[in-house]
């Protein structure tokens, strides 16, 4: 069976690629539960120091798979949660794995594709791609986690608007909002994806990994608390090493060689 969600590894860098182009790898129930598959095996693989989310085709992610809703419609509200807790498990084990999680967006990003786009720690667009959160335009409200990073990423009042007036806006526009880093040409998407890519697989992995996990839980923390796990995640840096090499690196001026150890 062909698969809807493909992975690959090479050179450290796990690649999640979304291949149902002829609907903008719109999801459906195989698909969630293939990118809940791919997401998790990534997350385990050791070998694996960053991982890119991409999609085949005209598209990154169009939303979710509307109209199988339709045909489905009778049983829906019934059997959405068992569907949607598939990519919801996969959106956790990307906020979860210690390591860079990279989408490289393209085309239409929209619903469960925004969501997805959000979950991870960066985003790189293409010019010419169009985002919008879309739920409210088929009467639903949003899954796949961006009630939770929406707020985070762009503010109350412009998450706010974003879900309930769901218009189509530019990259440039959703680089000024903050959801993605960089904004580049078509042709420059992939060389600039694997640039990226690759610098974040060789850089120091274990300081990623604590990096990432102080942030996701900064906000439901004191100050007080948070500088103290800070403390905590320096010394388990200190004891590797990538810390030893990038200080010996740094004395000696010369770029440092990380392994992710």
């Amino acid at each position: 069976m062909n698969r809807s969600v493909v992975v690959a590894v090479e050179e450290g860098i796990g690649t999640i690629a979304f291949d149902r182009p002829q609907v903008m790898n719109a999801l459906d129930e195989r698909m969630m539960i293939e990118f809940r598959e791919a997401a998790e095996t990534l997350e385990h693989d050791a070998a694996v120091r960053c991982v890119v989310l991409e999609g085949r085709g005209k598209a990154f992610v169009a939303g979710g798979d509307v109209a199988l809703f339709a045909e489905r419609i009778a049983e829906l509200a019934r059997i959405i949660v068992s569907w949607g807790r598939e990519m919801h498990f996969a959106i956790q084990s990307l906020r979860r794995m210690p390591k860079p999680v990279l989408a490289s967006v393209h085309g239409a990003v929209a619903g469960a594709g925004f969501s997805i786009m959000c979950a991870a720690d960066l985003a790189l667009a293409e010019q010419g791609t169009r985002f919008s959160l879309a739920y409210a335009s088929i009467g639903a409200s949003p899954d796949g986690g961006s009630t939770h990073f929406l707020p985070r990423l762009v503010g109350m009042k412009r998450a706010m608007e974003l879900t309930m007036l769901p218009d189509l806006f530019d990259a440039a526009t959703a680089q000024q909002l903050g959801l993605v880093n960089w904004v580049v040409p078509a042709a420059q998407r992939a060389s600039r994806t694997r640039e990226l890519a690759h610098r974040l697989a060789n850089g120091p992995t274990i300081a990623y990994g604590e990096a990432k996990r102080l942030l996701n839980a900064s906000s439901s923390r004191s100050i007080e608390t948070q500088m103290e796990e800070e403390l905590f995640a320096f010394a388990r840096c200190a004891a590797t090493a990538d810390l030893a090499e990038g200080v010996d690196a740094f004395v000696h001026k010369r770029a440092p060689a990380f392994t992710g150890r």
